[in-house]
């Protein structure tokens, strides 16, 4: 699948589970880990481990490869590894203590 696909089809699942404030961060050449890192809100700890179900579980059915899931257990923010894009999937107070948006902005500059 090609980097455009992927992007498209993990915005549409996590969209479908009515993740909020989701922002796409392009780190290639910043990381030597990803190329795009999405980042995304959930309202609580159910939501968060909600969305993150639903995206890995549409990857399954759709073949999509996940590398893996951290975090599931406090679901306070979980990341999804999909190679090429990283998913964090967070509660907003931990969204708002790591600021990953504001990190990666200065990475490079």
């Amino acid at each position: 699948m090609q980097i455009s696909d992927l992007q498209a089809f993990v915005l549409d699942k996590i969209e479908d589970m009515k993740a909020r404030d989701v922002q796409v961060i392009d780190v290639k050449g910043k990381s030597p880990v990803t190329d795009i890192m999405i980042v995304c809100t959930g309202t609580s700890k159910t939501h968060v481990k909600s969305i993150s179900n639903h995206l890995y579980l549409e990857a399954k059915r759709n073949e999509v490869f996940v590398m893996g899931i951290e975090g599931k257990e406090d679901s306070e923010w979980v990341l999804v590894d999909m190679g090429d894009i990283v998913v964090h999937i967070m509660q907003q107070q931990t969204r708002d203590l790591y600021q990953l948006e504001q990190l990666w902005q200065s990475v490079g500059t």
